[in-house]
């Protein structure tokens, strides 16, 4: 478990899983990103590949075939890793519940670890709920699979 925490606590590449929504919590990953808000300061950097994440974000929703690659994707994902999903669709589904082709939130099927509301959640929110996983790793309290 020490080695978990360890690995899970320098610094981390980050892979942003992207399903199909409205696209703003997309951007809002994207302008945290950016020297105005500098999420590498943390030592977060964002990755092209899934196989060098450490934390995946998770936005959206997956309709049934997008699903399956989802997790087939998340299969490829190095352990130890952090999923967070980003916005109320990861958690609920939000507006695309009644879509016909939505099956179920991405939290049925995925482990996420925490989730980060809102819809959008801003840029703040989402710096913050890594901090705060990252501080709840180093002191050894469990990532609560709650809205932080």
């Amino acid at each position: 478990m020490n080695g978990t925490i360890n690995a899970l606590t320098r610094s981390m590449n980050v892979f942003h899983l992207a399903g199909s929504a409205c696209n703003n919590c997309d951007i809002e990953i994207l302008d945290a990103l950016t020297p105005k808000y500098d999420l590498e300061r943390f030592g977060m950097t964002l990755v092209g590949s899934i196989r060098h994440a450490d934390v995946v974000l998770v936005s959206g929703i997956f309709n049934r075939k997008a699903a399956i690659r989802a997790q087939e994707v998340l299969a490829q994902t190095p352990k130890p890793y952090l999923v967070l999903g980003i916005g109320a669709c990861p958690c609920t589904g939000l507006m695309f519940r009644d879509s016909y082709n939505w099956d179920r939130p991405p939290s049925d099927y995925m482990n996420i670890d925490a989730f980060v509301p809102g819809c959008p959640p801003k840029p703040e929110a989402i710096i913050a709920a890594v901090v705060k996983v990252i501080e709840g790793l180093r002191s050894g309290a469990l990532v609560p699979r709650c809205l932080l």
